[in-house]
Parts: structure tokens; sequence; C-alpha cells
């Protein structure tokens, strides 16, 4: 073979390595060809060894090096930066999946008021689900997630960030937002000031939001709440929009001197300061007289159940349930949850005829004060109206709960009361028979005909009640003119409106397209009115749609607070227990996939 066969086999020997797949027989069988041939050059014909060294000298001397180094750049570098950018994107996509997980497991935790802590948990939960499938790599995955505490502390702390910045902008857009204030302790015993906010855009687009928990470690004075409200609401924006603000009632927000509401005034916002509509109806129950009925229920439900009682609970649940009782057992009473006396109240009255009969003959010690008691008639029609009674006012206080209610669809829940108290009180007239809406009086009746002749006493309790109600309310009342436009534009009295949208609510009364529209009825209605032609009365309807009747929403939240600040988790500072209780609250789409895009440099956990 001559010298151009032999740089033939070469050339087939490095076309064939550069495949991707080189042949392995031709790549040995050209491998020993050239070997060959070289041997037989250096051992054979002798060649003179300046001779080989000029001709190798000149092989590689003629090989322009840099030519053929690019050349093969160009003809190699798609492929590598083709496997590169591959590479180099599954591993970017994994980090943003693994950041996108951490922020969904965060948010998650806060909205179900677990400890932050409980991330790792989570994590090792998925790895295990993800083995137990057999998905080796999805459990690869899940081990990137970074789950630690101070991590998801600082995922809530983002969260919260992307939450107030859409927060203050949907403050910069509304048209008027109404307070809610109301304020009380945590298990540390720290007071703490929530400020809720109700804001209303032109489109009659409605947020309810925590605007701001404010911890008062000092004193709680009219001046402390004013001077925190104040600082945080000129933080979005000021007063200018404020309608009206809605307080528990307590002396320091309402006070007219010292308290919020005076200093507020004093500062020279003018709007309607409420006291919460549930607030007041709690305060016109308690003005039944009926302490010596309570007094007994709660005493002997505590003998039965009470404290370290636990033998004879049992032996008195085994004991309903021998001879099928109503009830399987007495529910407990305490002042501060106004709801539970109706509940108290309806368990122990369908129980009447059990408790004596097991006081008597399994409780140690003298109960025979309570079994007379539980056995004159005269008591137990006391009770039997209590628990009716009581059994309305807990329908109205449940009425009057929930978010999105208007201060007119709360007006109308109250007023409707009224009317049936005046039903109520023509139910204990001496002409009357029975008892509609009384089923426990009634029941009473059946059993003792001879009561009748003391129901009717309980006719001056019903007016005592309907005195409470019409004393109470009044700053409902001032606003009746104000409710009844909102409610029903098309009847309200034009005389008896502000001067300013007399003319427009004539227009609108007159209007036979409006006229056609009668049967929709409050921010339904007002959705329809054009803007250009009756801008006063769609800024009044506005304002009116923003305000808060009730703290409703803040006493829900003190119910949040209470599941995120434990006595395990007591020491969780306040910034963070704000934000746990802004995520935990807000009705505001939060966008996960924005918060990760703002994250310069995900952390993966290894």
């Amino acid at each position: 073979m001559d010298d151009h066969n032999l740089e033939g086999a070469r050339q087939i020997l490095v076309n064939e390595m550069i495949k991707t797949k080189p042949n392995g027989s031709l790549v040995k069988k050209q491998m020993d060809m050239t070997f060959a041939l070289r041997r037989k050059e250096v051992v054979k014909d002798k060649p003179d060894i300046s001779q080989m060294g000029n001709y190798e000298f000149n092989r590689l001397v003629g090989i322009t090096l840099r030519g053929n180094f690019f050349d093969a750049l160009d003809h190699f570098s798609p492929s590598q930066m083709d496997l590169f950018r591959k590479k180099k994107g599954i591993f970017c996509q994994t980090k943003e999946s693994a950041l996108k997980a951490s922020y969904s497991v965060a948010l998650e935790l806060a909205k179900a008021k677990k400890p932050l802590s409980d991330g790792e948990m989570v994590k090792r939960c998925a790895m295990e689900m993800a083995k137990s499938f057999g998905d080796e790599d999805m459990a690869k995955n899940f081990e990137t997630v970074s789950l630690s505490r101070r991590t998801v502390t600082r995922r809530i702390f983002d969260i919260h960030n992307h939450v107030d910045g859409k927060l203050k902008q949907v403050m910069h857009n509304c048209k008027y937002f109404s307070l809610a204030l109301d304020e009380s302790t945590d298990v540390t015993d720290i007071s703490q000031l929530l400020i809720f906010t109700r804001t209303i855009d032109s489109s009659f687009v409605v947020h309810e939001e925590l605007l701001k928990l404010v911890s008062l470690h000092n004193t709680t004075k009219g001046t402390d709440i004013f001077n925190a409200v104040n600082c945080v609401v000129n933080e979005y924006g000021g007063f200018d929009k404020l309608s009206a603000v809605v307080t528990d009632g307590a002396p320091a927000m309402q006070g007219k001197h010292n308290g919020f509401a005076g200093l507020l005034q004093q500062s020279g916002v003018d709007c309607p300061i409420l006291h919460c509509i549930i607030h007041q109806e709690a305060l016109c129950a308690k003005t039944l007289n009926f302490s010596h009925v309570m007094d007994l229920v709660t005493k002997v439900t505590n003998l039965i159940r009470g404290g370290n009682r636990s033998f004879s609970h049992r032996r008195f649940v085994a004991f309903l349930d021998e001879v099928s009782a109503a009830y399987g057992d007495l529910q407990m009473h305490t002042e501060i949850r106004w709801m539970s006396r109706g509940k108290c109240l309806e368990r122990f009255f369908a129980l009447r005829t059990e408790i004596p009969v097991f006081l008597e003959y399994s409780v140690r010690g003298d109960t025979s004060a309570y079994t007379r008691k539980l056995r004159d008639t005269e008591f137990l029609c006391d009770m039997a109206f209590l628990t009716d009674v009581t059994s309305h006012l807990n329908h109205l206080n449940t009425q009057l709960q929930g978010r999105g209610q208007t201060v007119s669809d709360l007006y109308a829940h109250m007023n409707a009361f009224r009317s049936k108290l005046e039903l109520f009180k023509e139910e204990f007239s001496s002409n009357r028979q029975h008892f509609a809406h009384f089923p426990a009086c009634e029941e009473m009746w059946r059993d003792v005909p001879e009561c009748d002749n003391i129901f009717h006493k309980y006719r001056a309790d019903i007016e005592t009640l309907q005195q409470q109600f019409k004393c109470r309310f009044h700053d409902f009342h001032a606003m009746q003119p104000r409710i009844a436009l909102f409610t029903d534009p098309l009847s309200a009295p034009v005389s008896e409106q502000p001067s300013e949208l007399q003319l427009e609510l004539c227009e609108i009364q007159s209007d036979p397209f409006f006229q056609a529209k009668r049967s929709e009825r409050g921010v339904s209605f007002w959705r329809i009115l054009p803007e250009s032609r009756f801008p006063l009365l769609r800024d009044f309807a506005l304002s009116m749609a923003s305000m808060f009747g009730s703290t409703y929403i803040c006493e829900s939240s003190f119910s949040t607070m209470k599941h995120i600040k434990l006595k395990e988790r007591n020491r969780i500072s306040d910034d963070v227990l704000f934000q746990l209780m802004r995520i935990g609250c807000t009705n505001i789409d939060i966008d996960i996939q924005s918060i990760v895009r703002q994250q310069e440099k995900p952390q993966v956990s290894h």
C-alpha cells in the first residue's frame, strides 16, 4: 500500500470515529492496516531519520490548525448548544416549578391556619406518596422544594406584599370605602385592633378586606385607637373617600369627646359612625329579666356535666339513650357566646322530664330544690317562653351575620323583627288559645291547660322588648330616608330626600324604562343607572353600598386569630400574625406565577 492509500485508510478511520455510533469492526480493521504499514515503513524500508522528521514536520506544518479548529467548531457547535440549552431549560424549569410549589404550599398552610413548620412534614408526605406510586423522579422533584420554617416565612412575606399591592390598587380605584373596627385580646393578653375596609368601585364591585391588624401593647384609649386608624388609613390614601365607620360600641370607640368617634369628627372627617347592629340586638336581648331560669339551667347543667363530673356525665348520656330522649346530652352555656343560650335552653326544655329523675336517683347530694323547680308549672312556663323568644332572637342574630350585606339589608331584618314582635304580643292576649310561633309554650299549654292564665303575663315582656328595639338603633333610624331611597328609589318620597337628589329622582320615577325595572332592588337596580344621566343618584348609591352595618367581619376574624395564635404558638410576632391574618381572610386572587417571576434567584432545597 502506498502513501496515498495509507492516508486514505487513515481518513476512513477518522471519518468513522466522528460518527455518533462508529462501526467497531471497521475501526479495528483500519487500525490494524495502518499500524502494519507504519511498522513496515520503520522496520523494513528503513527510511532515513532525517527524511522521516522532515516528512512528519511538513505534514504537521502543512495542516492549518486554526482553520481546522473553526471548521470543527462550526460543525459541532449547533448540536452541542442545543444539548446545553435543553439541559439548562430542564434545570431552570425544575427550579421554577420547585419555587412555585413552595409558594403554593405556604399559601395553603396560611389559609388552613397551620404552623409554618408543617411545611417540612408536607414535603415528606409528598415524597412518600410519589415513592408509593413508584415515581422516583417525582420524589426527587419534591425533594428540591424548599419548605423549611424560615423559607415558608419568607414565602408568606412575599405573598402578603403581593396582596398588599393589589389592595392598595383597589383602594386607589374605589369611589368610596367604609371601616369596621373592633378590639379584642389574644392568648397572650395583647390587645389586637382589627381594621377592615369595604370598598366599592364605579361598577359596584365590592371588596371587604383586612386593612391592618394593630397590636396595642399599652393602653386602649380612644386616642390610641384613633392614632392607629389615622396612621393606617393615611397609608392607603386618607379619609377623603370614607363613607361610614362601624364599631363595637365600646366607650373608647363611641365616646363623643375622648373616644375614637369624637376624635375622628374633631379631625374634620364628617361621616356616619354606627354602632354595630348585631351588638345592639344582643343588648336588647339581655333586657329580658329571666335570670332565675338561666341560673337554674346553668347550675343543673354544671351539676351533671361540668368540672370533674365525667362519671356523672357518662351516666346521664347512658340514661338518655335508654329512655330514647329527644336529645342525647345537654349543652353548656357561656355568656360570651350569645347564641349558646338558645341551644342550651332548647335542649334543657326538651329534657325537662328526664332531668329531675336523673337528679333524684343518680346525683349525690341534696338536689330537691332543683327538682321542685323543674316540676313547678310557673317555672316551666317561664322556661318555655324564654326558650321560644331566645330562639327568635337567635334567628335574627343569624340573619344579621354574614359578609356582603348592605346597611339596607340589615335594617330590613331589624324592621321585620319589630313587626314580628307585634305579632308575638297578640299571641299572648287573653282571647288567643294557641301559640303558633311559640312551640315550647304550645307544648306546655297542651300538657298543662291551666297554665294559659300564666302566659298572659309575657305580653309585658314582649312590650319591653319592643320598647328596647324602638329606643336603640338611633344611628340606623336617622338614616331611614337614605335607606328607603337606596332600597326602592321608584317609591321613595321625593320631598324627604336631599334637595340635590330631588330633580334626578323625579326623572327616574317618571321614566317608563326604569318603571319596568321595578322588580330590581338595591345594588342590582343601581347598576343599570347610566352615570351620564344620573351622576348624583349613582354617587349616592355608591356611598350607601360601601357602608358596613356590623362588625361581623371583625368578630369572625377574631376566631381566625384564635386558631393562628394558639398557646403552642404564642411567640408568633405581630407582623407575621398580621400577614397570616390577611392571607387567611382575603378574597383577592393571589397569582403565584407572578410572584415567582419576580424572584431573581430561586432557592432550591438540596
